[in-house]
């Protein structure tokens, strides 16, 4: 903006799209101003200007306009406090009498805009709170343009298709102010249209109502559901090992989510880092995990027949939802810049408390995946149709980099210096010679030095054979020594630390080269221990 052109604003006769103030502190005031623009009352369809640094009578206060000044002012469009989000732009002017930061408002398409559950609208040259005549004309206003689909009337459905007794008692008291609710003398439907879940044109109730609220949801969009899926395996042709279907009003499927996230999903498991300790790693972080089912539930497209698919693999855990990048988002500008296909179904997310909708979602997730020890999330944003994250098992790839570590370590001459470097073939054990259960010992044993307990302790968390496992929680040292130990002592795959003193009670076993070979050899196989 030029000084020319905002010297013509400054000078505007058109007081109802501009606000002078030379306050620097007050936000209140600041977003007041911005919600009442956004709402356009006049329906001018003309940009609104809040002015800083000016006074009243047009002179300018000698503001002094710096990088903090300008986020803190630019931040109010994110903050979360006006739903729907404004649009704004935010500059700085410099002029010889000081500088003028500018907030540029656009009115619009989605009122009525609520600065902390309240309607702010211009009355000429003032700002207030709007009436009840005057959020009814913003509201068929907005059910007139139809911007998203969540909006649109569901012709289908009565206002007896939603759960009113939910909305009446848990949503609108969070999304209103309670000084407004009370003097609210509207009727229901009417209450239920200025908040976009009732359409008085049709009589009948919007499709985020349905989806929020709605008795049942899948009658009006079949696809509207999370579908979870365990394979066992690295694809889709691998064993189903658990299937769930989350259906219903988001308000009741969204807590069952976070449940079976938290419980059914996330796991700890124990991982060797030295000799003789372990750390528990979780396979996931939680709060990456709902992030990402958020915003796919968030941003999906509801016309699709498509469920959100929530696939968890060995190594990995895919989020797949209808409808890929929407509206300014682009795969160049992506996840710096994002839109919402379903504005007012973010809006009550956000009411919720699921989402913030500060469009930082994904740099949380990545930072969240760092410190559990996971790659970065892989966004396919290419996809026309459809978007897909992959996010990696963190515990899956901290025991391969231990195995890959370990194998370095026995690979190198000077690890076994008792032993002879080279065996003839002739000597080496055959892999399918060997029972199942000195297998499992070796798995158990790695190339950590164990005493008599500690192996034990090992193979039985690690068989997934449960007869066997059943079995082991009872064998005796003396059993587990005669059946486990002295067969793999037998075979040269496992050697005492202290041959000569074989019942000393400092006794410990390690795994000779024969065994680390054959150990090498399960792990290439992958064989149906489970390794």
């Amino acid at each position: 903006m030029t000084q020319e052109e905002l010297f013509n604003i400054i000078h505007s006769q058109e007081s109802y799209r501009i606000e002078l103030t030379t306050s620097t502190g007050n936000m209140d005031k600041f977003q007041e101003a911005i919600c009442a623009f956004a709402n356009d009352l006049p329906g001018k369809h003309q940009k609104g200007y809040l002015l800083i640094g000016v006074h009243d009578d047009g002179r300018l206060s000698g503001l002094k306009v710096d990088d903090a000044l300008l986020k803190k002012i630019s931040g109010i469009r994110s903050d979360g406090n006006i739903l729907p989000l404004p649009v704004m732009n935010t500059e700085k002017v410099a002029t010889k009498d000081g500088d003028v930061l500018v907030v540029e408002v656009t009115p619009s398409f989605d009122t009525p805009v609520r600065y902390r559950g309240r309607t702010f609208v211009r009355i000429g040259p003032r700002r207030d709170i709007a009436s009840v005549e005057e959020e009814r004309i913003l509201s068929e206003r907005c059910a007139a343009s139809l911007p998203t689909f969540d909006t649109r009337p569901c012709r289908e459905a009565t206002i007896n298709d939603i759960d009113l007794d939910y909305i009446v008692k848990e949503y609108l008291p969070r999304a209103i102010d309670s000084d407004v609710l009370a003097n609210d003398n509207r009727s229901l439907k009417e209450q239920l249209a200025s908040v976009h879940l009732y359409n008085l044109q049709w009589d009948c109730p919007t499709y985020a109502a349905i989806i929020m609220f709605g008795k049942n949801p899948l009658y009006f969009m079949p696809g509207a559901y999370v579908q979870y899926v365990r394979f066992n395996g690295e694809d889709n042709g691998g064993e189903i090992l658990n299937e769930r279907k989350f259906s219903g009003p988001l308000y009741s499927l969204l807590p069952k989510l976070d449940s079976f996230v938290k419980d059914g999903v996330i796991t700890r498991r124990p991982v060797p880092v030295s000799v003789l300790r372990e750390k528990d790693v979780n396979n996931y972080p939680e709060k990456a995990l709902r992030e990402l089912l958020m915003n796919a539930i968030m941003h999906r497209d509801y016309q699709s027949n498509t469920p959100i698919r929530f696939y968890q693999y060995n190594n990995r855990i895919e989020i797949m939802n209808a409808g890929g990048l929407y509206g300014n988002a682009r795969p160049e500008n992506f996840p710096n810049v994002n839109d919402y296909r379903n504005n007012t179904l973010a809006g009550i997310l956000k009411t919720f408390n699921y989402v913030n909708m500060f469009n930082h979602g994904v740099s949380e997730v990545q930072q969240l995946l760092k410190a559990n020890g996971n790659p970065p999330a892989k966004f396919d944003v290419n996809l026309v149709t459809v978007f897909l994250v992959k996010v990696a098992d963190a515990t899956a790839i901290e025991v391969e980099n231990v195995r890959n570590e370990l194998f370095g370590k026995f690979e190198k001459d000077d690890l076994q210096p008792n032993l002879q470097p080279n065996l003839q073939p002739n000597l080496q054990p055959r892999l399918e010679d060997i029972p199942d259960k000195i297998k499992l010992l070796i798995i158990s044993a790695d190339v950590l030095i164990q005493s008599r307990n500690e192996l034990l302790e090992r193979v039985v968390r690690r068989n997934i054979n449960l007869q066997l496992t059943t079995h082991l929680t009872t064998i005796s040292q003396q059993a587990f020594s005669k059946s486990f130990l002295r067969p793999a002592i037998e075979l040269g795959l496992l050697t005492m630390l202290f041959p000569d003193k074989p019942n000393s009670k400092k006794q410990k076993y390690h795994l000779t080269e024969k065994g680390l070979m054959i150990l090498k050899e399960i792990k290439e196989q992958k064989n149906s221990i489970g390794f």
